[in-house]
């Protein structure tokens, strides 16, 4: 068995893509999941697996869930050891303190042609990024409810992401160890 760590984005958002936690973990279940633990609402899980590959294991869950709920979310899929090394590659260790002003955006897959320029452009006077492989790290010390470079990492790396705050990051990490 393999311990996983899910992101889905976009359910339980703004009143849209509507999936309940508990409901979540049956859907899991009935997968053959094991050991589901879910996080806060907005679709962070836990949970143990014999399957080895992750995109058979996201195309299995998605699937399910399209089938199931009428939507498709989109999600990524971290091992223990990814999640672990995110969280020790953190470039602004000061900010855990604060753990609402750091965020971890993960990256489906590497930015290949990041429009880098256009993310200083946005950047505040108080915020900070690094891009790295994986992870876009965003320390965002005023929040990121009115930051544009927050809103719009997505667009300029080029490719899918899904964020999550340091406190949820770190609990992950708890849950999954």
């Amino acid at each position: 068995m393999q311990t996983w760590i899910a992101l889905f984005r976009g359910i339980n958002v703004g009143g849209h893509n509507i999936l309940p936690m508990a409901e979540l973990k049956r859907e899991l279940e009935s997968l053959k999941l094991n050991n589901i633990r879910t996080y806060i609402q907005s679709g962070n899980v836990v949970f143990d697996s014999t399957t080895k590959a992750v995109p058979s294991l996201s195309e299995k869950i998605t699937r399910r869930i399209k089938d199931r709920k009428g939507f498709r979310p989109q999600l990524l899929i971290l091992s223990v050891s990814q999640l672990r090394r995110a969280i020790d590659s953190n470039p602004f260790p000061q900010a855990v303190s604060d753990p609402k002003t750091l965020h971890f955006i993960f990256l489906a897959e590497r930015a290949s042609n990041p429009d880098l320029k256009a993310l200083d452009d946005m950047k505040s006077s108080t915020e900070s990024y690094k891009l790295t492989d994986r992870v876009f790290y965003l320390h965002a010390p005023d929040g990121i409810g009115r930051s544009k470079l927050a809103a719009n990492v997505e667009k300029c790396l080029g490719i899918v992401t899904t964020g999550r705050n340091y406190r949820t990051i770190d609990k992950l990490l708890a849950m999954a160890t």
